[in-house]
């Protein structure tokens, strides 16, 4: 069988390594809704990847999730629906404009016991960390985990991570809580969001940037009444 593999083809392989676990709508979504039948175009081609090694695949889920082929989870694990969650927050971005600089499960402090965020990346033209709660914590909990970003704000080692900006001055990220549970968190030093999905985000944007021409400051609020100015 021939191992030619079109350009496509190697996006596709690309983006299952980079985002762990792939359901196959998010990839006609992603990669083939312009054509006449993006479904079976779609079956088509992971069939053929699978067939030549290249991807592996767990039919636990409908539909068909795909994963690397050098995966080291078990396809049952509840890990795929982790990873699947950060895939919809990239989709639900995408939808608004590309994130840049994209890092899935990202470990910017280079050791355990640091901040471990679901998703970095630089959306809109500015940088988050993104923390997806699927389940219900105390707050005493993501308090920790609030404080542990605090810790890395004054250690001043995000300033030299690889996507900060050469012309100007370092940005610490925003960090996005996509929870549908506010906590009564806060910090004096780093932007916390929390809402239920990007597209909320984009709500309470939107919201924030009339408020700007009307003549009012540009900051969006937090239901725990923090007040966030959106850059």
């Amino acid at each position: 069988m021939s191992l030619r593999l079109s350009q496509r083809d190697k996006d596709i392989i690309g983006f299952i390594n980079q985002f762990r676990a792939v359901d196959r709508d998010s990839l006609v979504e992603l990669f083939f809704k312009q054509l006449k039948s993006p479904i079976n175009a779609c079956n088509s081609v992971m069939v053929r990847l699978y067939r030549l090694g290249l991807i592996e695949r767990t039919q636990q889920y409908s539909p068909t999730v795909y994963l690397p082929i050098d995966a080291k989870i078990k396809k049952n694990s509840q890990k795929i629906l982790h990873f699947l969650s950060i895939l919809d927050v990239y989709k639900q971005m995408s939808t608004y404009g590309m994130p840049k600089q994209v890092i899935v499960e990202d470990k910017p402090t280079g050791r355990k016991g640091g901040i471990e965020p679901d998703l970095f990346c630089i959306f809109k033209g500015s940088p988050f960390w993104v923390e997806i709660q699927r389940n219900q914590y105390s707050e005493q909990k993501i308090q920790t985990k609030i404080n542990l970003y605090e810790e890395f704000f004054f250690s001043d080692e995000w300033k030299a991570l690889h996507w900060q900006p050469e012309s100007r001055a370092a940005i610490f990220p925003s960090v996005i809580l996509i929870t549908p549970v506010r906590y009564a968190v806060n910090s004096d030093h780093i932007r916390i969001i929390q809402v239920a999905s990007i597209h909320e985000l984009i709500e309470k944007y939107k919201g924030s940037a009339k408020q700007q021409r009307d003549g009012r400051p540009r900051v969006l609020s937090s239901s725990s009444g923090i007040k966030i100015n959106l850059t």
